[in-house]
């Protein structure tokens, strides 16, 4: 079904006043007699999908009934799609287990699960998957620094807790008072 829509270069939604205007400056643009060659050949079909679109799309009763096609349409595209979208996806997840079973397979004929041996070839594996370990530093990296900077907004609310005198004396019974930072300071004295 041709989208009479995107012939004219409106939007669905486009208002009576807005098509008719379209159409002029369509009709305007690909006029016959401004080409000649292939290029006319070209502009006479162009108008003809023009005006087949003005006509269904200028007469009320027409554009509701092609409206609604044009829904229905595009409902069963939808559908369709989402169908195949859910077929390769279980076709992907099938094939993907597959796959993991098989490498677990040759991954467990090559050395021991749990032995000293096994701990080796994991990291022999690591070490020679560079991408992999590229992104665990990448990764790491990132984890770091949103640690520091946590701990740097934790300091600072509580010098800023510090400094008020409403909250200085509940400041003072959490650090002083309090056994388990008592005891995190015996550690550290």
């Amino acid at each position: 079904m041709k989208n009479y829509y995107e012939i004219l270069e409106v939007n669905k939604k486009a208002s009576q006043e807005i098509i008719d205007k379209a159409y002029r400056v369509l009709v305007k643009k690909y006029h016959p007699d401004l080409y000649t060659g292939t290029k006319k050949q070209y502009a006479e079909s162009k108008i003809k999908e023009i005006n087949e679109a003005y006509n269904v799309l200028s007469d009320h009763f027409l554009k509701e009934q092609y409206d609604s096609e044009l829904e229905k349409e595009e409902e069963n595209k939808y559908i369709k799609n989402e169908e195949n979208q859910q077929y390769n996806s279980n076709k992907n997840i099938n094939n993907n287990k597959k796959n993991n079973e098989e490498d677990f397979n040759e991954r467990m004929k090559k050395h021991k699960v749990g032995s000293f041996g096994g701990i080796i070839e994991l990291c022999r594996e690591l070490y020679r998957n560079k991408p992999k370990r590229e992104e665990f530093k990448k990764m790491t990296k990132k984890d770091i620094i949103a640690i520091i900077l946590t701990i740097i907004v934790v300091i600072i609310i509580g010098i800023i807790l510090w400094f008020i005198p409403f909250t200085n004396g509940w400041m003072r019974e959490l650090l002083f008072e309090n056994p388990l930072f008592n005891w995190i300071g015996s550690i550290f004295s």
